[in-house]
């Protein structure tokens, strides 16, 4: 009888932790410079080999499948970093105000839930601010600008009301307005992402506006 109670007992448990922990949303300035050697509990990975080496956070060959942050972010806010590529191929990747928990499952065709921003994609030909679907024909695009290998570029994504705007070293780069925000609770974090460049990520700052 004992053996037979353990396990509802166990999970009851496993439950009521589970619908008690909380993740408070970021509404003042919030960093992270990545000084550890663990990812830790701001972040949920979705299966890419993501990891922390000299303070910096590195990953290559995540076939999209973004490291989240858990704390949601604010609906209009300025997210920048560093960040380089190793790689020839440049592609250099990551998505904002998206759900939070989705991933690719097999290293095919990827439906974000987020708006895209990608720098070098596709053999180091296209870069484009995309919504949703990076493949889409509503995206915008930037072509003759290639990422230079081993160089650290310092990003800036901004939203306020319908505009998304985007600057790489201070420069202006690609801009959406979008009549139908993504905006809510499946709209509300920021995800490193990766094909399968080598990159390199630091001084993540994200604050509202």
């Amino acid at each position: 009888m004992r053996r037979t109670l353990a396990l509802p007992l166990l999970i009851t448990a496993t439950l009521t932790t589970t619908a008690c922990e909380k993740v408070e949303p970021i509404t003042t300035a919030w960093s992270d410079d990545f000084e550890r050697s663990e990812l830790g509990s701001d972040w949920h990975n979705t299966g890419g080999p993501y990891r922390i080496d000299g303070g910096k956070l590195k990953i290559k060959g995540a076939y999209n499948k973004p490291l989240w942050l858990k704390r949601p972010i604010p609906r209009d806010a300025e997210i920048s970093f560093d960040v380089r590529s190793d790689s020839p191929s440049g592609d250099i990747k990551v998505e904002v105000w998206g759900d939070g928990k989705t991933f690719a499952t097999h290293r095919g065709s990827y439906l974000a839930s987020s708006y895209v921003f990608i720098f070098g994609g596709w053999g180091n030909s296209i870069s484009a601010l995309c919504r949703l679907d990076e493949h889409g024909k509503d995206r915008k695009e930037k072509r003759g600008v290639k990422v230079q290998k081993g160089k650290t570029y310092r990003w800036v994504i901004r939203r306020k009301g319908s505009k998304v705007s985007w600057s790489i070293d201070g420069e202006p780069f690609l801009e959406l307005d979008d009549t139908a925000p993504l905006e809510g609770k499946n709209h509300a974090h920021f995800g490193f992402n990766n094909w399968a460049s080598d990159l390199t990520f630091d001084n993540l700052k994200i604050r509202p506006l």
